[in-house]
């Protein structure tokens, strides 16, 4: 588990919320599952399976959205989201749970959950509650713009030159995170920590080596570079010259 490293504010308002995740669930498998998918689909994803860790984890840090089990030990689920609400009133709470019965899911809504999906579950379903909730509360124009780049956040098309480029899930997510920071120095580790969601590994080159495949697609064959290289800090996406 790893605690997750503080940005500074955004400063456009045309930028909505980072995408990450709390799994407060104790079945492990379950817990997986649902990281899995999530992760790969691009949110940056954290996991913890009783209700002390989750409801100290969501009031401490940075998420966009909590997805919360019911039946959790130590803590119960609803005792973990009313100490969310109470802390982080605005926070998206999905609540997941095999308690399906009308007076529980009315519970969980009047305890403060914004949703409530019942077990079992197709991760299509919940995948689509997630983005949902995400939108909710932020700007119309869900495009992120630096130049001739444009990132449409709810579909996830991006175009430059009014010209589709074709990524891949890590690929998208690595540019959305330079785009939400754009013309701001990112180092290496809080890429990996916000994109891989792992401890940064002075060793391992997975940053480089996404940051090359972005460059002979974001910047090859147009007319300037976006994507430049800060010497001993990481990088930057930047319409100016570095």
């Amino acid at each position: 588990m790893h605690f997750p490293i503080s940005l500074p504010p955004l400063q456009t308002c045309e930028m909505i919320s980072s995408m990450r995740v709390l799994i407060v669930e104790d079945e492990k498998k379950v817990a997986s599952f649902i990281a899995k998918g999530l992760q790969e689909e691009g949110y940056a994803v954290d996991v913890l399976h009783d209700g002390d860790s989750g409801a100290s984890q969501a009031v401490r840090f940075d998420y966009d959205l909590v997805v919360l089990d019911l039946m959790l030990p130590k803590r119960s689920g609803l005792d973990v989201l009313r100490t969310i609400r109470h802390e982080k009133t605005r926070l998206p709470v999905l609540i997941l749970t095999a308690k399906g019965e009308l007076e529980d899911r009315v519970g969980g809504l009047d305890a403060g959950a914004d949703d409530y999906l019942v077990k079992p579950f197709a991760f299509a379903e919940l995948s689509a509650r997630v983005r949902a909730l995400l939108r909710r509360g932020t700007s119309e124009d869900t495009r992120l713009r630096l130049a001739d780049l444009e990132i449409d956040t709810a579909t996830r098309i991006v175009r430059r030159r009014e010209q589709p480029i074709d990524l891949k899930p890590k690929e998208y997510a690595l540019l959305e995170f330079l785009m939400r920071y754009a013309r701001r120095p990112i180092t290496r580790t809080m890429i990996t920590e916000h994109v891989w969601d792992i401890h940064f590994d002075s060793v391992s080159n997975v940053v480089d080596v996404h940051i090359n495949s972005l460059r002979n697609k974001i910047d090859k064959g147009f007319d300037f570079p976006l994507i430049h290289t800060i010497r001993g800090v990481g990088y930057m996406l930047s319409d100016k010259e570095q």
